[in-house]
């Protein structure tokens, strides 16, 4: 390797001193005379300190006069220029004069025992061999590489720029030396050849030091934490498990889950005691204790009702908060019971606790003003929203049980006008006769609950099925277990039997079993079924239709969230933010613009969303598009929109699975809409 040396010695003159200071040698710089050390460049002012001992020094002086202690570099950089030609002595006796400009090449091996002391002349600098490239030219081009995808042009480019640098700096060697000799113009000469030479050996091996540093770079880059799912497979390719089509407990009742509803005080959570109760799941020493504490708080009457109403702060404001389940046998049916808040605040828990019924039971107060109060006189009550609801849900079949009959004298008239208004509203919400059931009863004084009425005024004119009867007359509930497993995740728990990683929630799709393999979404988590129970009690396998517990091992139980979705590794649930939604406007007060802020409910999932699109409004009889891009939507209206969601939910299309396909809109504690999932929108 060359390198291009300067060398103006005998232009260094004495440092000078005057009183006081002493001149630099090197700057010129006046300095005090306290300072040993020049303040601008830092040069010693005494030069013999740059050895260690006399000795050193004696043996420096053969090359060096006594101010050659300093730097080559410093003495360069403040030295006038000298045009006077100078010779040059190395260690191995050599001689050759330099030119007028006073540069001269020689090898780094020469310069070094030129340069340096005796004892320390050992160290041997190998010249770099150019056959191969340098560390400098492999980061270089990996950089380079990576960051285009044209590698080859842009390798091709850089070699070449590479090359006619140096040819440049060789040219301009040449011509500042022109009275060079012989040997240092060979050498020249073999310099240009090797340049030439790196220039096309670096077009081959350029691709494979590309391809080399590219799968290392990819190979150290941080493993994303957004989990690796599988694309999912097309549902018709799934091909149900033996064991998931052979009823192996037909013996076993089939299983109803029935939602209790209406509007707040409407008597929910009375009738369902007082049904638990009659039906002898109660018992009476724990129905005195419920009695007791009632009158103690002084809400005797709320004694049936604390049988669902467990908490404390439900007993103190007297109305359920959350979904209370209980399970109940019929002739025909295992009915696991759905106790649902029925007051504004907790619509939420609601339509989180409704979503897994098969069908429902309204229950409506026939005492005047309380049922014009859940019809909503100023507004939209929770009869009329719990109905929007359930119909939403997918539910077809639907038992109103008019209760406090008693309080209205068991009157005919009165039921008759309840029939008319509700029904009304009931078949603008999709309901139809043949599935509308209507039972008059009277739940605190257990008329016409478990048995026929008894009561002369209620039985002069109704002859029906008690309520009992009445759901044991519910036609069967499908059970779609031909299709992968999909299990929403309803809550997050933890139990001795079941671990510190578990959750509960209702089978709407496939099968599930102890030991087999489960994917979470949207965490993208594989874990393994360890326990399953069914009514509390321990069970090998669960079918769609069945309400269960699932405990889980082998995952983070922080990934573990409400409104997640437990699936078959191999046919995950889709997890989208962007959603297309067929809707049906409710009773608004309000128009519906976009940019609306509201909160979307999917099966178990809550999220915050906004209204990006109003593609097309649409006609309700024809379903078909009347008009495309409007403005704002009003009351009753159906219409095709797009929102976008704070975050991703697990969803599918209402065509591929139903019970991941119905969403509803709130805003301000209000249900403004509800509609189906007509397309996922792919994320950009």
């Amino acid at each position: 390797m060359f390198v291009t040396m300067l060398d103006n010695r005998s232009d260094l003159e004495k440092p000078s001193t005057t009183r006081g200071t002493w001149q630099c040698s090197i700057c010129t710089n006046e300095n005090d005379a306290s300072n040993l050390s020049c303040e601008l460049c830092g040069v010693l002012r005494d030069l013999s300190l740059y050895f260690n001992n006399i000795s050193e020094a004696e043996a420096g002086a053969k090359h060096r006069n006594k101010y050659s202690g300093v730097s080559v570099l410093a003495r360069s950089l403040f030295a006038p220029s000298c045009t006077k030609s100078k010779a040059i002595v190395f260690s191995d006796g050599s001689q050759d004069n330099r030119n007028e400009t006073g540069n001269k090449q020689a090898t780094m091996d020469a310069l070094h025992k030129t340069y340096m002391p005796s004892k320390k002349r050992h160290i041997n600098i190998a010249p770099f061999k150019f056959d191969t490239p340098s560390p400098d030219d492999m980061v270089t081009t990996g950089l380079k590489s990576s960051r285009n995808l044209r590698k080859e042009v842009l390798t091709k480019d850089s070699v070449d720029a590479t090359g006619k640098e140096m040819m440049d700096s060789v040219i301009h060697l040449t011509e500042k030396d022109s009275s060079m000799d012989p040997s240092t113009s060979a050498e020249l000469d073999e310099l240009v050849g090797t340049s030439s030479g790196v220039s096309s050996s670096s077009q081959h091996t350029t691709p494979v030091l590309e391809h080399e540093l590219q799968r290392l770079s990819l190979e150290s880059k941080p493993k994303s934490s957004k989990p690796k799912v599988k694309k999912p497979v097309s549902i018709s390719q799934y091909k149900p498990e033996p064991w998931m089509l052979q009823s192996e407990d037909q013996e076993m009742r089939r299983q109803l889950n029935l939602a209790i509803v209406g509007h707040v005080d409407s008597g929910k959570s009375t009738l369902c005691g007082r049904l638990l109760h009659a039906l002898g799941l109660i018992s009476t020493k724990q129905m005195h204790k419920y009695e007791k504490e009632a009158k103690e708080k002084g809400k005797g009457s709320f004694a049936y009702a604390w049988a669902m109403d467990d908490s404390t702060d439900e007993r103190e404001r007297g109305i359920t908060m959350t979904v209370a389940v209980k399970y109940f046998d019929t002739e025909k049916y295992h009915v696991v019971l759905l106790d649902s808040p029925g007051h504004k605040d907790f619509v939420p828990n609601m339509i989180s606790g409704a979503t897994q019924a098969d069908a429902a039971v309204l229950v409506v107060d026939a005492s005047i003003g309380s049922f014009e109060a859940g019809m909503g006189v100023s507004g939209v009550g929770q009869t009329k929203e719990h109905s929007q609801l359930i119909r939403s849900f997918g539910v077809e079949n639907l038992i109103v049980a008019v209760n406090k009959m008693d309080m209205a004298e068991y009157s005919k008239d009165r039921f008759n006008f309840v029939k008319s208004q509700l029904g009304i509203f009931l078949r603008s919400c999709g309901f139809k006769d043949s599935s509308i059931t209507w039972v008059p009863l009277s739940a605190m004084a257990n008329e016409n609950l478990v048995t026929a009425a008894s009561d002369s005024r209620l039985l002069s004119w109704y002859n029906g099925n008690c309520l009992l009867k009445s759901i044991d007359s519910l036609p069967p509930p499908h059970r779609d277990v031909s299709r992968p497993l999909r299990l929403p995740i309803c809550d997050v728990i933890a139990s001795i039997t079941l671990g510190q990683v578990a959750v509960c929630g209702k089978v709407e799709a496939g099968g599930i079993r102890t030991g087999s393999k489960v994917l979470v979404m949207p965490s993208g988590d594989l874990a393994t079924v360890k326990t399953i129970e069914r009514d509390s009690s321990s069970c090998n396998l669960a079918r769609a239709g069945d309400n269960i517990a699932v405990g889980l091992q082998g995952m983070d139980p922080s990934h573990l969230v409400s409104g997640g979705v437990i699936c078959h590794p191999d046919f995950p649930v889709r997890v989208a933010s962007h959603l297309e939604l067929k809707i049906l406007v409710l009773d608004i007060t309000t128009p519906i613009l976009v940019g609306l802020q509201f909160e979307v409910h999917i099966h178990h999932a809550r999220v915050s969303a906004s209204l990006v699109k109003i593609v097309s409004l649409l006609e309700q009889k024809t379903g078909k598009a009347s008009k495309k891009m409007p403005r704002l939507l009003t009351a009753r209206q159906a219409a095709i929109v797009e929102v976008k969601l704070d975050k991703e939910v697990c969803a599918e299309e209402f065509s591929t699975l139903k019970a991941l396909g119905r969403v509803f809109l709130r805003s301000r504690g209000n249900t403004v809409a509800v509609g189906i999932v007509t397309r996922i929108v792919d994320q950009a």
